[in-house]
Protein backbone atom coordinates (compact mmCIF):
# COMPACT_ATOMS: atom_id res chain seq x y z
CA UNK A 1 0.00 0.00 0.00
CA UNK A 2 1.86 3.06 -1.25
CA UNK A 3 0.45 6.50 -0.43
CA UNK A 4 0.93 9.65 -2.43
CA UNK A 5 3.62 11.76 -0.77
CA UNK A 6 2.32 14.68 1.28
CA UNK A 7 3.97 17.89 0.13
CA UNK A 8 4.30 20.36 2.99
CA UNK A 9 5.59 23.92 3.11
CA UNK A 10 4.90 24.70 6.76
CA UNK A 11 3.26 23.01 9.75
CA UNK A 12 1.07 24.35 12.56
CA UNK A 13 2.59 23.26 15.88
CA UNK A 14 0.29 22.59 18.85
CA UNK A 15 2.76 22.28 21.73
CA UNK A 16 1.69 25.75 22.89
CA UNK A 17 -2.01 24.80 23.05
CA UNK A 18 -3.46 23.95 26.45
CA UNK A 19 -5.27 25.20 29.52
CA UNK A 20 -4.94 28.52 31.34
CA UNK A 21 -2.35 27.44 33.93
CA UNK A 22 -0.10 25.89 31.25
CA UNK A 23 -0.41 28.85 28.90
CA UNK A 24 0.35 31.50 31.51
CA UNK A 25 3.16 29.72 33.33
CA UNK A 26 5.04 28.21 30.40
CA UNK A 27 4.08 30.43 27.45
CA UNK A 28 3.46 33.73 29.21
CA UNK A 29 -0.15 34.06 28.12
CA UNK A 30 -3.34 32.07 27.74
CA UNK A 31 -5.20 32.05 24.44
CA UNK A 32 -8.91 31.24 24.53
CA UNK A 33 -10.24 28.25 22.61
CA UNK A 34 -12.28 30.54 20.39
CA UNK A 35 -9.09 32.29 19.22
CA UNK A 36 -7.38 28.99 18.41
CA UNK A 37 -10.43 27.95 16.37
CA UNK A 38 -10.18 31.22 14.46
CA UNK A 39 -6.50 30.48 13.86
CA UNK A 40 -7.49 27.12 12.38
CA UNK A 41 -9.97 28.85 10.08
CA UNK A 42 -7.25 31.30 9.02
CA UNK A 43 -4.85 28.41 8.37
CA UNK A 44 -7.39 26.74 6.09
CA UNK A 45 -7.89 30.01 4.22
CA UNK A 46 -4.11 30.27 3.81
CA UNK A 47 -3.80 26.69 2.56
CA UNK A 48 -2.07 25.42 5.72
CA UNK A 49 -3.71 22.15 6.72
CA UNK A 50 -0.95 20.19 8.49
CA UNK A 51 -0.99 20.02 12.31
CA UNK A 52 1.77 18.47 14.41
CA UNK A 53 0.57 16.80 17.60
CA UNK A 54 1.71 14.50 20.40
CA UNK A 55 0.03 13.04 23.48
CA UNK A 56 1.97 15.23 25.93
CA UNK A 57 1.48 18.55 24.13
CA UNK A 58 -0.36 21.13 26.21
CA UNK A 59 -0.03 18.78 29.20
CA UNK A 60 -2.15 16.26 27.34
CA UNK A 61 -4.86 18.65 26.14
CA UNK A 62 -3.71 19.61 22.64
CA UNK A 63 -4.88 16.48 20.84
CA UNK A 64 -8.42 16.57 22.24
CA UNK A 65 -8.60 20.29 21.44
CA UNK A 66 -7.60 19.63 17.86
CA UNK A 67 -10.09 16.78 17.47
CA UNK A 68 -12.97 18.86 18.84
CA UNK A 69 -12.09 21.97 16.85
CA UNK A 70 -11.56 20.04 13.62
CA UNK A 71 -14.98 18.42 14.06
CA UNK A 72 -16.57 21.85 14.51
CA UNK A 73 -14.80 23.05 11.37
CA UNK A 74 -15.95 19.98 9.45
CA UNK A 75 -15.14 19.80 5.77
CA UNK A 76 -11.58 21.10 5.96
CA UNK A 77 -8.93 18.63 4.71
CA UNK A 78 -6.81 18.66 7.87
CA UNK A 79 -3.62 16.59 7.76
CA UNK A 80 -2.58 15.03 11.07
CA UNK A 81 1.04 14.51 12.08
CA UNK A 82 1.12 12.48 15.30
CA UNK A 83 3.77 10.69 17.36
CA UNK A 84 4.53 7.71 19.53
CA UNK A 85 6.95 8.63 22.32
CA UNK A 86 8.71 5.59 23.84
CA UNK A 87 9.20 6.63 27.46
CA UNK A 88 9.85 2.98 28.33
CA UNK A 89 11.34 -0.01 26.53
CA UNK A 90 9.18 -1.71 23.93
CA UNK A 91 6.22 -3.75 25.10
CA UNK A 92 3.95 -5.65 22.73
CA UNK A 93 1.07 -3.49 21.44
CA UNK A 94 2.40 -0.32 23.14
CA UNK A 95 2.29 1.63 19.89
CA UNK A 96 -1.11 0.23 18.94
CA UNK A 97 -2.67 1.23 22.26
CA UNK A 98 -1.23 4.73 22.04
CA UNK A 99 -2.38 5.20 18.45
CA UNK A 100 -5.89 4.03 19.31
CA UNK A 101 -6.06 6.75 21.98
CA UNK A 102 -4.78 9.26 19.44
CA UNK A 103 -7.43 8.29 16.91
CA UNK A 104 -10.13 8.68 19.56
CA UNK A 105 -8.80 12.16 20.34
CA UNK A 106 -8.68 13.10 16.66
CA UNK A 107 -12.06 11.51 15.88
CA UNK A 108 -10.40 9.87 12.89
CA UNK A 109 -9.72 6.33 11.67
CA UNK A 110 -6.12 7.05 10.59
CA UNK A 111 -3.27 9.55 10.90
CA UNK A 112 -1.55 10.96 7.85
CA UNK A 113 1.99 10.91 9.27
CA UNK A 114 3.14 8.98 12.34
CA UNK A 115 6.56 9.58 13.88
CA UNK A 116 8.61 7.42 16.22
CA UNK A 117 9.46 10.27 18.58
CA UNK A 118 12.68 8.89 20.14
CA UNK A 119 15.18 6.24 18.95
CA UNK A 120 14.53 3.74 21.75
CA UNK A 121 14.21 0.08 20.65
CA UNK A 122 13.99 1.22 17.03
CA UNK A 123 13.56 -2.24 15.48
CA UNK A 124 10.69 -3.31 17.73
CA UNK A 125 8.80 -0.01 17.67
CA UNK A 126 9.10 0.36 13.91
CA UNK A 127 7.93 -3.23 13.39
CA UNK A 128 4.67 -2.40 15.18
CA UNK A 129 4.32 0.89 13.31
CA UNK A 130 4.74 -1.05 10.05
CA UNK A 131 1.88 -3.37 11.10
CA UNK A 132 -0.37 -0.36 11.68
CA UNK A 133 0.70 1.08 8.34
CA UNK A 134 -0.41 -2.09 6.56
CA UNK A 135 -3.73 -1.91 8.43
CA UNK A 136 -4.32 1.58 6.98
CA UNK A 137 -4.19 3.36 10.33
CA UNK A 138 -0.99 5.17 9.35
CA UNK A 139 -0.44 6.69 5.89
CA UNK A 140 3.22 7.74 6.18
CA UNK A 141 6.02 6.92 8.64
CA UNK A 142 8.60 9.33 10.04
CA UNK A 143 11.20 9.48 12.81
CA UNK A 144 11.97 12.28 15.23
CA UNK A 145 15.04 13.24 17.28
CA UNK A 146 17.17 10.59 15.54
CA UNK A 147 20.84 11.03 14.63
CA UNK A 148 22.24 10.12 11.22
CA UNK A 149 23.14 6.52 12.07
CA UNK A 150 19.69 5.95 13.59
CA UNK A 151 18.05 7.47 10.50
CA UNK A 152 19.99 5.13 8.23
CA UNK A 153 18.97 2.12 10.32
CA UNK A 154 15.32 3.19 10.23
CA UNK A 155 15.37 3.68 6.47
CA UNK A 156 16.92 0.24 6.01
CA UNK A 157 14.19 -1.39 8.12
CA UNK A 158 11.45 0.42 6.21
CA UNK A 159 13.08 -0.35 2.85
CA UNK A 160 12.98 -4.05 3.75
CA UNK A 161 9.24 -3.69 4.34
CA UNK A 162 8.79 -1.85 1.04
CA UNK A 163 7.79 1.38 2.80
CA UNK A 164 9.46 4.76 2.18
CA UNK A 165 10.75 6.81 5.11
CA UNK A 166 8.63 9.94 4.82
CA UNK A 167 10.58 12.33 6.99
CA UNK A 168 12.89 13.25 9.83
CA UNK A 169 11.64 15.72 12.43
CA UNK A 170 14.44 17.26 14.49
CA UNK A 171 15.34 20.53 16.14
CA UNK A 172 16.76 23.08 13.69
CA UNK A 173 16.93 26.85 13.63
CA UNK A 174 19.14 29.70 12.54
CA UNK A 175 21.21 29.21 15.71
CA UNK A 176 21.03 25.41 15.85
CA UNK A 177 22.31 24.00 12.56
CA UNK A 178 24.17 20.88 13.72
CA UNK A 179 22.03 18.53 11.61
CA UNK A 180 23.11 20.47 8.55
CA UNK A 181 26.77 20.42 9.58
CA UNK A 182 26.97 16.71 10.44
CA UNK A 183 25.51 15.49 7.16
CA UNK A 184 22.00 14.45 8.20
CA UNK A 185 20.29 17.19 6.20
CA UNK A 186 22.27 16.33 3.05
CA UNK A 187 21.40 12.65 3.54
CA UNK A 188 17.70 13.53 3.70
CA UNK A 189 17.94 15.54 0.48
CA UNK A 190 19.86 12.78 -1.30
CA UNK A 191 17.19 10.23 -0.35
CA UNK A 192 14.12 12.37 -0.99
CA UNK A 193 13.25 12.46 2.72
CA UNK A 194 11.47 15.51 4.10
CA UNK A 195 13.16 17.33 6.99
CA UNK A 196 10.81 19.04 9.46
CA UNK A 197 12.22 21.47 12.01
CA UNK A 198 10.75 22.07 15.44
CA UNK A 199 11.51 25.16 17.57
CA UNK A 200 12.58 27.27 14.58
CA UNK A 201 11.91 30.37 16.71
CA UNK A 202 13.77 28.87 19.69
CA UNK A 203 10.74 29.29 21.94
CA UNK A 204 10.68 33.03 21.29
CA UNK A 205 14.41 33.75 21.17
CA UNK A 206 14.33 34.44 17.44
CA UNK A 207 11.61 37.07 17.68
CA UNK A 208 11.91 40.84 17.83
CA UNK A 209 13.86 41.86 20.96
CA UNK A 210 12.24 45.31 20.83
CA UNK A 211 8.79 43.83 21.49
CA UNK A 212 8.01 43.43 25.18
CA UNK A 213 6.29 40.19 26.15
CA UNK A 214 4.87 38.81 29.38
CA UNK A 215 7.00 36.76 31.75
CA UNK A 216 7.13 33.01 31.20
CA UNK A 217 9.40 30.19 32.35
CA UNK A 218 10.72 29.84 28.79
CA UNK A 219 11.71 33.50 28.57
CA UNK A 220 13.31 33.44 32.03
CA UNK A 221 15.67 30.62 31.07
CA UNK A 222 16.61 32.24 27.76
CA UNK A 223 17.38 35.82 28.79
CA UNK A 224 21.06 35.05 29.33
CA UNK A 225 21.43 33.84 25.75
CA UNK A 226 19.69 36.89 24.32
CA UNK A 227 22.53 39.12 25.50
CA UNK A 228 24.84 37.27 23.08
CA UNK A 229 22.63 37.90 20.07
CA UNK A 230 22.89 41.66 19.56
CA UNK A 231 24.52 41.40 16.11
CA UNK A 232 22.15 38.65 14.95
CA UNK A 233 19.16 40.72 16.01
CA UNK A 234 20.59 43.69 14.10
CA UNK A 235 20.88 41.63 10.91
CA UNK A 236 17.44 40.07 11.33
CA UNK A 237 15.84 43.47 11.89
CA UNK A 238 17.58 44.84 8.79
CA UNK A 239 16.37 41.91 6.64
CA UNK A 240 12.86 42.25 8.06
CA UNK A 241 12.77 45.97 7.28
CA UNK A 242 14.04 45.44 3.74
CA UNK A 243 11.48 42.73 3.09
CA UNK A 244 8.56 44.38 4.86
CA UNK A 245 8.14 41.42 7.23
CA UNK A 246 8.61 40.73 10.93
CA UNK A 247 11.69 39.38 12.70
CA UNK A 248 10.10 35.97 13.42
CA UNK A 249 9.21 35.71 9.74
CA UNK A 250 12.90 36.10 8.89
CA UNK A 251 13.69 33.03 11.03
CA UNK A 252 10.83 31.08 9.43
CA UNK A 253 11.77 32.13 5.90
CA UNK A 254 15.39 31.17 6.57
CA UNK A 255 14.35 27.55 7.19
CA UNK A 256 12.11 27.44 4.13
CA UNK A 257 14.93 28.78 1.98
CA UNK A 258 17.11 25.92 3.25
CA UNK A 259 14.53 23.43 2.00
CA UNK A 260 13.35 22.70 5.54
CA UNK A 261 9.72 22.49 6.67
CA UNK A 262 9.21 24.76 9.72
CA UNK A 263 6.86 23.70 12.51
CA UNK A 264 5.62 26.87 14.19
CA UNK A 265 3.40 27.08 17.23
CA UNK A 266 0.37 29.12 16.17
CA UNK A 267 -2.43 30.03 18.54
CA UNK A 268 -3.65 33.23 16.88
CA UNK A 269 -4.86 34.06 13.36
CA UNK A 270 -2.12 36.68 12.96
CA UNK A 271 0.60 34.10 13.65
CA UNK A 272 -0.88 31.80 11.03
CA UNK A 273 -1.07 34.58 8.43
CA UNK A 274 2.55 35.54 9.12
CA UNK A 275 3.71 31.93 8.75
CA UNK A 276 1.91 31.64 5.42
CA UNK A 277 3.58 34.85 4.24
CA UNK A 278 7.03 33.75 5.46
CA UNK A 279 6.81 30.58 3.37
CA UNK A 280 6.66 32.72 0.23
CA UNK A 281 9.67 34.94 1.05
CA UNK A 282 12.73 34.29 -1.14
CA UNK A 283 15.87 35.43 0.65
CA UNK A 284 18.99 36.24 -1.36
CA UNK A 285 22.22 34.30 -1.00
CA UNK A 286 23.77 37.40 0.60
CA UNK A 287 20.97 37.67 3.16
CA UNK A 288 21.34 33.99 4.02
CA UNK A 289 25.11 34.38 4.39
CA UNK A 290 24.84 37.41 6.66
CA UNK A 291 22.25 35.69 8.87
CA UNK A 292 24.41 32.59 9.22
CA UNK A 293 27.56 34.57 9.98
CA UNK A 294 25.83 36.64 12.66
CA UNK A 295 24.28 33.50 14.18
CA UNK A 296 27.65 31.73 14.32
CA UNK A 297 29.30 34.80 15.81
CA UNK A 298 26.75 34.95 18.64
CA UNK A 299 27.61 31.50 19.97
CA UNK A 300 24.10 31.39 21.42
CA UNK A 301 22.62 28.00 22.25
CA UNK A 302 19.12 27.56 23.52
CA UNK A 303 17.52 24.14 23.23
CA UNK A 304 20.33 22.23 21.50
CA UNK A 305 19.95 19.88 18.55
CA UNK A 306 20.13 16.80 20.79
CA UNK A 307 17.97 18.12 23.63
CA UNK A 308 16.15 14.84 24.19
CA UNK A 309 19.06 12.40 24.07
CA UNK A 310 18.79 11.97 27.83
CA UNK A 311 15.39 10.34 27.30
CA UNK A 312 16.69 7.70 24.87
CA UNK A 313 16.93 4.41 26.75
CA UNK A 314 20.00 2.23 26.29
CA UNK A 315 19.58 -1.11 24.57
CA UNK A 316 18.76 -3.94 26.91
CA UNK A 317 21.59 -6.46 27.23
Amino acid sequence: MMMETIKVQAVIGTNSWGGKAYGKAVRGSYVADSVIKEAMREAADQGLFVYDLARDYGLGKAQKMFGDFAAELGGEPFIISAKYTPFTHYKKNCVRKSLEKDLADFQRSYVDIYWLHLPTDIEQHLAEIIELYHEGKIRHIGISNFDLAECKLSKRLLDQAGIPLYGVQNHYSLISREWEQNGLLDWCRENGISFWAWAVLEEGMLTDPRVRTKFSLMKFFMNRQKRKMHELYRVMIAVAKRRGITVPQVAEAYCVNKGIVPICGCRKPKQVAELAEAVRVKLTAEEMRRLEEAAAMSGAKVLGHDLFRFAVLKKRS
